[in-house]
């Protein structure tokens, strides 16, 4: 067998890494024959928690997992790391403004940007925690030595969803969806856009002749997920969040297939005229040696309304931690 992946996931007594901890330990991410090794932070009070999802993963007797390590310090924690599974934050309190959210999580990914300086040469980091796009640009501004294309905020999770509701409202498979794409912020500015996307082959809106669930409906139903979600089980999205963790990762290790593409926020180098440096959603073509934005996509002026608008609040969440960067 190859040498062990070693797999940093911090948040691990929380819903989503409940999930997520099984499904990488059981090869659902790096395939059946790569043996990987699990870091798991968490916050001192949550230690006892995480001590007994610790010992649930040893009870599966995992074939694949090479060794467990448990801890409440970041540098222990992400040494040694290839990959960094930036899960853990705090949720929105009753009340709380997304501008509240996001002042009180910058700290902590101040501090876990510091600590992933000392992680693998080739560590690669995915933030899920939210607001998921400017806590990934406030710990990438604290690890400076880490290279831009390195970082990635999760918007596959989103992605997951248009697939999906493309494929309900056309009855096809969703394996029959592809080239949709995600624009912008992991939030409910973000653009789901249709307008490139191809189902059993033929563009989304032959296939779909309803240009007004199209542009409205559908739109709205994937911005607002999420929200959907904790209005029907009480609690927000995890085993979906940990399955689209689990999707992005497999799908940067091993590639896009080739005519597909996927959806991640990635630090922009201006393409499609958005802002340099904001991690912002694009369509990504991936491969096992690295990844690049997808090119010369025609925008019309519907979805250029949608991206600069996502892009705008994401410089307003730029200039609320301005002072973190």
């Amino acid at each position: 067998m190859p040498a062990p992946i070693t797999v940093a996931v911090t948040g691990g007594a929380g819903q989503i890494g409940y999930s997520l901890l099984f499904s990488i330990a059981q090869g659902a991410v790096f395939g059946p024959d790569q043996p990987v090794r699990l870091k798991v932070l968490e916050i001192p009070p949550a230690m006892k928690v995480v001590e007994g999802v610790a010992l649930e993963l040893e009870d599966c007797a995992f074939g694949l997992l090479d060794g467990l390590e448990l801890s409440d310090d970041p540098e222990a924690a992400f040494s040694d790391a290839n990959w960094a599974l930036l899960v853990g934050s705090k949720p929105r309190g009753p009340g709380m403004e997304r501008g509240d959210l996001i002042r009180e999580n910058g700290p902590i990914f101040v501090s876990q940007g510091n600590a992933l300086q000392k992680a693998a040469a080739d560590i690669r980091v995915l933030v899920v925690g939210n607001p998921c796009n400017t806590n990934c640009l406030i710990a990438r501004g604290n690890a400076p030595e880490i290279p831009a294309d390195r970082w990635f905020a999760m918007t596959r999770l989103d992605h997951n969803r248009a697939v999906n509701q493309l494929a309900k409202k056309s009855g096809s498979d969703v394996n029959a969806v592809e080239r949709v794409t995600i624009w912008g912020n992991h939030s409910a500015t973000q653009y789901p856009d249709y307008h490139h996307a191809l189902i059993n082959g033929d563009p989304a809106t032959s296939v779909i002749d309803d240009e007004t669930w199209l542009q409205e409906e559908f739109i709205s139903r994937v911005q607002k997920r999420g929200a959907e979600v904790i209005e029907a089980r009480g609690k927000s999205s995890a085993a979906s969040a940990a399955s689209a963790i689990c999707d992005h990762v497999r799908t940067f290790h091993f590639g896009t297939p080739e005519n597909d593409w996927t959806s991640a926020a990635v630090v922009s180098d201006g393409s499609y005229g958005i802002t340099e440096g904001l991690l912002t959603s694009f369509p990504i073509k991936a491969r096992p040696d690295g990844w690049e934005i997808v090119q010369d996509l025609e925008i019309n002026d519907f979805s250029r309304g949608k991206i600069d608008a996502s892009v705008e609040e994401l410089q307003r969440e730029r200039d609320i931690v301005a002072d973190l960067l």
